[in-house]
């Protein structure tokens, strides 16, 4: 009838209002435009001038590209994120699946040991490196622990070899318990005739795990590794919390030095050069994961 809405073959609705689904999405574009679209519009204009807060935004070209592919401290920051990345992956991404499996045991009070795994993620990350800062400290908690089997102590976060991993191992600690979540919303859409056929056929845990879970769970591994991947790449207040970026640039990453180049050097051109080049590798790993693990349709 004319005037109504009517549904294709393929599940589009078309008809007289087809404007009524862009009318529902329209404040949401508009807090994306607001919030996104206008700071990386002024982001990239900042990249090709030269900017210091008191002075007047003067166009520069590609000097600052020129600038930052000469600096060498980009290039440390940059192996070091990439770094960050290799060692944050199988913490955020392999370990918080086993943990979600547990947690998606039927037993009595396991929301409460859910909400325990919660915990760390709406905790201030602020708070959350100040304490990390009195563990590991020379003085603290694992050193005393490694002087029970007779080690010496150690002063992690003055340590350029371990200064880093540390820095891993609190921004892991601390976003497990949002991949477990994810995992545990994963675990629940599993078909459970599937896992029951699988126990049927003779198939123990392990294969169950592989043969079973695991691919059902695709597109959440997909969830995770980008949103692992884009966490450690833009990793900053543990870093300025922590060791701000030492010792010796061992735990200078793109995010810190970005905030660096900004705020203590007011170099807002430059410091916007090399967001840009964090962008484009963040859009670049999030590009290679969907291709990686995006499902195909036979």
């Amino acid at each position: 009838m004319p005037g109504q809405l009517r549904q294709t073959q393929r599940g589009r609705v078309v008809g007289q209002h087809w404007y009524t689904p862009y009318a529902f999405m329209l404040p949401g574009l508009l807090f994306y435009a607001a919030m996104f679209a206008w700071p990386a519009m002024i982001a990239i204009q900042l990249a090709f001038s030269d900017y210091d807060i008191v002075h007047p935004v003067r166009f520069s070209g590609l000097d600052n590209f020129v600038r930052l592919a000469h600096d060498p401290r980009v290039w440390i920051a940059l192996r070091n994120s990439l770094l960050f990345v290799l060692m944050f992956l199988p913490l955020t991404v392999v370990a918080p699946l086993f943990l979600a499996m547990l947690v998606n045991l039927k037993l009595r009070a396991i929301q409460a040991f859910r909400m325990l795994y919660y915990l760390p993620v709406i905790t201030s990350m602020v708070a959350v490196a100040v304490a990390w800062r009195y563990v590991f400290n020379r003085e603290g908690v694992v050193n005393w622990v490694l002087g029970l089997f007779g080690a010496g102590p150690t002063d992690f976060l003055l340590d350029r070899h371990w200064a880093l991993p540390t820095v891993v191992l609190l921004e892991a600690w601390k976003n497990a318990g949002l991949f477990m979540m994810i995992y545990l919303a994963g675990l629940q859409a599993v078909p459970s005739d599937q896992i029951e056929a699988a126990t049927i056929d003779g198939a123990n845990a392990w294969q169950r795990l592989l043969h079973v879970v695991v691919p059902s769970l695709r597109p959440t591994f997909a969830v995770t590794l980008v949103l692992s991947m884009l966490e450690a790449m833009r990793a900053f207040e543990s870093v300025y919390v922590l060791t701000r970026g030492g010792p010796l640039d061992s735990t200078l990453t793109l995010g810190y030095y970005i905030w660096s180049k900004a705020f203590e050097d007011y170099d807002m051109g430059y410091a916007s050069a090399v967001g840009l080049l964090l962008w484009a590798i963040m859009i670049v790993l999030a590009g290679f994961n969907l291709l990686v693990t995006r499902r195909r349709d036979i």
